[in-house]
């Protein structure tokens, strides 16, 4: 129970260095100095350093365990923190590494669970987790600025404090025995000797990779730039904010849900490929409607993106074969999902400057939504992904979470 309620705090932790930045991003010129014409870099800096910073996971696993090498990842985002925002010429820098700090720790969670059997249910906790995380930055930036005196560096420096209290915890509860899910070689490396297929050979892996790659370039996608559409909508910034924040609270229920019910075959074959169809239309909802709609369209894009995170994270665990395979899948598909994520933030904003609108760029999402249905649909429909020859065949493997 501790090791959950530690990877609760963790994934909770794991979201406000993004969402605070993106809900104040137009502040940012007078209270940083910041070029505007740099924004577009400073939304994709953070899911760059995702794409980068994966292998730090396994590394520090091998050498110090899961559990203590979340625990220095936190310490690292808490630093990262305070220093881009009292330091104002560190702000992209120290945006860099906060983002590999969050990746960190990120790629270990799936393995921490799988080593300690984990079902349906702790997979939605700990990807509720980073959508509660997601939905307190955007929302509670601006209050905590007009406590702090105006101060927007304090404001974003704050979000240290939790990050220290996630890694005391997470270092008390261990996440396991250090242990429990092995040693855990890179991305696409088997041990000598195991016989095992390497992961850039299997099919499963590929398309596990790509569908988490795809919902986190729309989510990075749309958070960075949701509040800045919305404020051409006609909203103020504040009420733009709010529903930044909005898009995240209301996808709590259903990225909890949402790995339970993959635990279902039946469920999981329809989810798998239906929830990038869902957030196409969710998109297009969103640009056409005015501004007195945009509260119920931009809960209904937050419920079904938030699924489909809550899916990604599952599918990690779900369609390997043990621990340890889990802990490789887990770098690949977030290690190169999230390389591929970073094209979101620069490519939206890039489309919005080119064409002066925001039509080319829903609809340019919209189209990653349609790959991202297909990438869902291979998915789930090949064999089990399988790393060590000492893990059970995958072929009478249970598949699925929910028939443990």
């Amino acid at each position: 129970m501790w090791v959950l309620l530690a990877l609760a705090l963790v994934s909770i932790n794991l979201r406000p260095a993004i969402t605070t930045v993106a809900g104040v991003m137009g502040q940012l010129h007078t209270s940083f100095g910041m070029d505007p014409n740099v924004l577009s870099v400073l939304g994709a800096l953070p899911v760059l350093a995702f794409g980068i910073s994966a292998p730090c996971g396994p590394w520090l696993a091998r050498r110090l365990g899961a559990g203590r090498a979340v625990a220095v990842a936190l310490l690292v985002l808490a630093a990262a923190l305070i220093v881009r925002s009292l330091v104002p010429v560190l702000l992209l820098p120290g945006t860099f590494l906060a983002g590999a700090a969050i990746m960190t720790a990120s790629v270990l969670v799936p393995q921490i669970v799988k080593a300690n059997r984990g079902t349906g249910w702790w997979i939605g906790l700990c990807t509720m987790g980073f959508g509660l995380g997601a939905a307190l930055g955007a929302g509670l930036v601006q209050p905590l600025q007009d406590l702090m005196g105006g101060s927007l560096a304090w404001a974003l420096a704050i979000w240290a404090v939790p990050a220290l209290l996630g890694a005391g915890l997470i270092h008390r509860a261990g996440g396991g025995r250090p242990d429990a899910a092995g040693p855990v070689p890179a991305a696409g490396v088997h041990p000598a000797g195991a016989g095992a297929v390497p992961l850039r050979r299997q099919r499963t892996a590929w398309a596990v990779t790509t569908f988490f790659g795809l919902q986190a370039l729309l989510y990075f996608a749309i958070t960075s730039w949701l509040a800045v559409f919305l404020v051409s909508k006609g909203l103020g910034p504040g009420g733009a904010a709010a529903l930044l924040a909005w898009f995240s609270l209301a996808g709590l229920p259903a990225s909890l849900l949402a790995p339970v019910l993959a635990g279902r075959p039946a469920v999981l074959r329809i989810m798998a490929p239906g929830l990038g169809m869902l957030v196409a239309l969710a998109l297009l909802g969103v640009l056409l409607a005015p501004a007195e709609l945009q509260l119920p369209m931009v809960g209904i894009l937050g419920v079904v993106q938030s699924a489909g995170f809550g899916l990604a994270m599952a599918l990690v665990v779900i369609r390997s074969a043990g621990p340890q395979t889990a802990g490789r899948l887990s770098a690949m598909s977030q290690g190169l999902g999230f390389a591929l994520a970073s094209l979101g933030p620069l490519g939206a904003g890039l489309l919005h400057e080119a064409t002066g609108g925001w039509e080319a760029t829903f609809f340019a999402l919209a189209g990653v939504a349609l790959l991202l249905a297909s990438a869902g649909y291979f998915a789930v429909s090949g064999a089990l992904v399988s790393m060590e020859s000492d893990e059970p065949d995958s072929r009478i493997l249970p598949a699925y979470i929910g028939s443990r």
